[in-house]
C-alpha cells in the first residue's frame, strides 16, 4: 500500500466530517535555515517595501489586463497602449530591483524574488542567473534549490531537478510545494527517474505518489494539490482503480462551490467508465447540471456510450448459423 493510499484511508476514515476537517497531520510551521535580518533593519524595510512594489505592480497590470475590451475586437492602437501601460508598470519594478542590487548584491533574498519577477516574464535566463547568485549566496536557502530545480525540470538536465529538489528537502523538510514539485518531475519524466534512482516504472510511480502524500500530509485542505495528485492516476498502467476513487473521493470533500464540485464528479465518472463501471458513472454523469460543465459532460457521456457498447460486443455469444441470437 503506497504512502498516499494509507494517508487517504486515513482522513477519509478517521472522521465523517468534509475532508478540510479530517484528521490529518496539522501542517508543521515552515523551517528554513536562513537567518532572517530584524524587520526594524533599514536593508530589510527597504527590501519588504520592494516586494510591496513588485505585488502592486503586478496587481495593476492583471486589473489592466482585465479591463482591457473583451467584448469588442480591439484596434492595433488599443493593444499597443496597453502593452505601453504593461511595460511601463513593469520596467519600474524591474529597475527597483536592479537599483537595490546595485547597492545590496549579497542580498540573496532579493535575488530569490527578482529572478521570479523575472520568470513571470518568460526571462528564465535572466531568472537562472538571480537564483544561482542566490544559491551562491545563502547555499542553506531551500527556496533557491527549488527554483532551479524546477528550471531544470523545465530546460534539462532533469538529473539536476532531481538533486536540486532533494536538497531543498534535506533544508526544509516540511514545505509541501517541494515535494508537489518533486513528485511531478518525478512522474512526468519517468524514464529519468527510472535511471537516476535505480528502480522500475511500478515503482517511480509509487515514489512519485509517496512524494505527493507527503505534500497532502502537510497541506490537506488544498483543493489545486489533492486535485493535481488525484488526476496522475490517469497516466498509471494498469489503472489502480481503488486508489483513483479514493484521490478524487477525497478531492470532492475539497470543492469549494458547485462547479469544482461537479467537476470532481466528472472524473470519478470517468474512472469508473475506464473501470467498466458503466452504471455507476451514468449515475454520477446524471448529478453533473452545471451549465460550464455541459460539453465536457456530453464528451464523457459519449465516452460512456461507445466503451459500454463496445463491452456489450464483447460479451454477447457468438451469432449462430441459424442467425438466432441470444436473450
Amino acid at each position: 500500500m503506497s504512502n498516499l493510499l494509507m494517508v487517504l484511508l486515513t482522513a477519509l476514515l478517521t472522521s465523517n466530517a468534509p475532508p478540510a476537517e479530517m484528521a490529518l497531520p496539522a501542517a508543521p510551521a515552515a523551517r528554513t535555515n536562513v537567518v532572517r535580518p530584524a524587520p526594524d533593519d533599514p536593508v530589510e524595510r527597504e527590501y519588504q517595501k520592494l516586494l510591496e512594489l513588485d505585488d502592486q505592480s503586478r496587481e495593476e497590470v492583471d486589473r489592466l489586463i482585465r479591463e482591457f475590451p473583451q467584448s469588442t475586437e480591439p484596434t492595433d492602437k488599443a493593444r499597443e497602449v496597453l502593452r505601453q501601460q504593461v511595460e511601463e508598470r513593469l520596467g519600474v519594478v524591474r529597475k527597483a530591483y536592479e537599483d537595490f542590487l546595485r547597492r545590496h548584491p549579497k542580498h540573496a533574498r532579493a535575488r530569490l524574488a527578482y529572478g521570479s519577477f523575472l520568470n513571470d516574464l518568460k526571462d528564465e535566463e535572466g531568472a537562472v542567473q538571480q537564483w544561482e547568485q542566490a544559491r551562491q549566496l545563502e547555499p542553506e536557502n531551500p527556496a533557491a534549490w527549488n527554483n532551479l530545480a524546477n528550471y531544470y525540470g523545465h530546460r534539462g538536465p532533469v538529473t539536476n531537478a532531481f538533486r536540486y529538489y532533494q536538497r531543498a528537502l534535506e533544508l526544509d523538510p516540511h514545505e509541501p510545494v517541494y515535494y508537489h514539485n518533486f513528485g511531478t518531475t518525478v512522474y512526468l519524466f519517468r524514464q529519468d527517474a527510472m535511471q537516476f534512482f535505480g528502480i522500475n516504472e511500478q515503482q517511480v510511480f509509487d515514489k512519485a505518489l509517496d512524494l505527493y502524500a507527503r505534500a497532502l500530509q502537510l497541506d490537506p485542505t488544498n483543493f489545486f494539490l489533492a486535485h493535481d495528485i488525484a488526476q496522475t492516476y490517469y497516466g498509471i498502467r494498469p489503472l489502480r482503480t481503488n486508489e483513483a476513487l479514493l484521490a478524487w473521493t477525497y478531492t470532492l470533500g475539497l470543492a469549494r462551490d458547485e462547479v469544482e464540485r461537479q467537476g470532481v464528479l466528472i472524473h470519478i465518472a470517468r474512472v469508473n467508465i475506464m473501470a467498466g463501471r458503466f452504471d455507476a458513472a451514468r449515475k454520477l454523469l446524471e448529478r453533473v447540471t452545471e451549465p460550464a460543465l455541459a460539453e465536457l459532460k456530453s464528451r464523457v457521456l459519449r465516452n460512456l456510450e461507445q466503451r459500454e457498447a463496445a463491452a456489450q460486443k464483447t460479451s454477447s455469444p457468438a451469432t449462430g448459423s441459424s442467425g438466432a441470437s441470444g436473450p
